[in-house]
């Protein structure tokens, strides 16, 4: 079957050096007025609008075209500023795709100017919770003043001041969290030119058995990068005895600060 269809990756503000790490994917840049579009030709048997959503289904798939998707854009990126596409957008011919970047070429313009010397970086924060507790007496004034009137109670008020304080100590925890979380977002947000806050993740999707407090993407500078991964490590070191562990990752293709509007 014919690869009749536009697979679109991003748009970028520089010609790209297409690579062999490339090749197999059968990337190519199309120039588009005074943009370059990244795309690969594909077949409607697994790309038409309904072999797609036929494939949505198949957890395999999406994970090796998605994980292609990011590899491709992150590799664009070393040549530019890119404006990143989102998964499984599909043009007909080159005639609509054309059409597509006249009629936003104006958003795309600001979109360029706001992303240009900028990266994006994702921040995840999370809590073992059975770290922070056996700590709560430390970092929480009430759980403290109800431990010493247990240890100077009877036995059977000792009892219901455990249950007191177990119930305490769980509100308690969700407070520092949001403490926790706040300072952390603050604190990357100086050095950020633009911030997102995205939700926080289940244990299960994240396959860790601590806690997500903090989901946010930051678009940096690049000149406050290296402050910025300085920033993580100081915070790693500062508070990670208490139970809170930093994630940093990136560059990201910024897709959390891109906005393309129609002219």
């Amino acid at each position: 079957m014919k690869n009749d269809l536009i697979y679109v990756y991003c748009i970028s503000n520089n010609p790209p050096g297409l690579t062999r790490d490339m090749e197999p994917n059968v990337v190519k840049s199309l120039k588009i007025d005074m943009f370059y579009v990244i795309v690969k030709f594909v077949s409607e048997s697994e790309f038409s609008e309904e072999n797609f959503k036929k494939n949505l289904s198949d957890i395999q798939w999406v994970e090796l075209n998605a994980r292609e998707h990011i590899m491709v854009i992150r590799m664009i990126m070393e040549f530019g500023t890119v404006i990143p596409i989102k998964f499984g957008t599909i043009y007909n011919s080159e005639t609509s795709l054309k059409k597509f970047i006249t009629d936003y070429s104006g958003s795309l313009i600001e979109n360029f100017d706001n992303l240009v010397g900028k990266e994006e970086w994702s921040v995840k924060i999370y809590c073992d919770r059975k770290v922070l507790c056996e700590q709560i007496d430390e970092l929480s004034e009430e759980a403290a003043a109800l431990e010493k009137q247990i240890m100077a109670s009877s036995p059977g008020k000792a009892f219901l001041l455990k249950k007191k304080k177990s119930e305490l100590t769980e509100n308690e925890m969700d407070r520092l969290c949001k403490i926790y979380g706040q300072e952390y977002y603050d604190e990357f947000k100086i050095l950020s030119e633009a911030t997102y806050l995205n939700n926080l993740l289940p244990n299960d999707f994240v396959e860790r058995e601590e806690s997500m407090i903090l989901n946010a993407s930051f678009l940096i500078s690049k000149n406050k990068i290296s402050e910025f991964i300085n920033t993580v490590d100081v915070l790693k070191k500062k508070d990670g005895n208490s139970g809170f562990f930093i994630e940093s990752t990136g560059p990201w293709p910024p897709f959390s600060f891109i906005s393309i509007k129609e002219k």
